[in-house]
């Protein structure tokens, strides 16, 4: 039977809870910076931090697989949310609007949120690989950031534009690209700062990989060369 990947699977742990967290809790506004955003801003910058950890060590397919499994669990969530928020409540229950209030979207912004989150995170998998050809494996600050920062804009308008455009008369193109620009660039000051823990991921989850070259190699009575 194939070993668990503890490491893989807390990193996935971290990145679906991030990405539920953020859509979750995203009806609450909070001011950052001079920036009104969602509360639920503070969790996606996780989900773009992983999933560059796990594409440099473990390649684009186990990277895809969190995809997949984001998206999955966002659909899971979607559905539960529209069940519990239309099933009718007991009469012992007094804070059915309430709950409803706080839980229930409209379809618009959940199509929205789904579109962004697999748009961005494709292009995020598709630049950060780009990038890592390009520089032959080197500048894992410069393939981190650059991925990132671009993947966000794209995440940040898809959602946009998809959640508002045209929603009333007065949510025209240039509008909304106006609320998404400071969203986007609050982001990518979060992307900026999350570098240094790209770097301490990747030597965290990199650790498995040569631990299980080392014990194959004593398995076989060999020595394993990092050259």
């Amino acid at each position: 039977m194939k070993p668990i990947d503890y490491k893989l699977q807390l990193l996935l742990t971290v990145f679906i809870s991030s990405l539920l967290l953020g859509n979750l809790l995203g009806s609450k506004l909070i001011s950052v910076f001079g920036i009104v955003t969602s509360v639920g801003f503070f969790g996606f910058p996780f989900t773009f931090l992983i999933t560059d950890i796990v594409e440099e060590v473990k390649g684009k397919e186990v990277t895809r697989v969190f995809v997949h499994a984001g998206f999955l669990a966002l659909c899971i969530a979607v559905f539960f949310v529209f069940f519990s928020t239309n099933f009718p409540p007991a009469a012992q229950y007094m804070n059915n609007e309430a709950f409803n209030n706080v839980f229930s979207s409209s379809l618009r912004l959940i199509v929205a949120s789904l579109m962004a989150f697999l748009i961005g995170q494709y292009h995020d998998l598709w630049a950060f690989n780009f990038w890592k050809q390009k520089t032959n494996g080197k500048h894992l600050w410069l393939r981190n950031n650059l991925s990132t920062i671009v993947s966000q804009l794209i995440d940040s308008l898809v959602f946009m534009f998809v959640a508002f455009y045209h929603q009333t008369p007065e949510l025209g193109a240039a509008f909304v690209f106006s609320m998404a620009l400071p969203y986007w660039v609050l982001k990518v000051v979060f992307a900026l700062l999350d570098t240094p823990f790209v770097y301490l991921g990747v030597r965290w989850l990199s650790s498995d990989v040569e631990d299980s070259l080392s014990d194959s190699g004593d398995s076989r009575g060999t020595r394993v060369s990092n050259g």
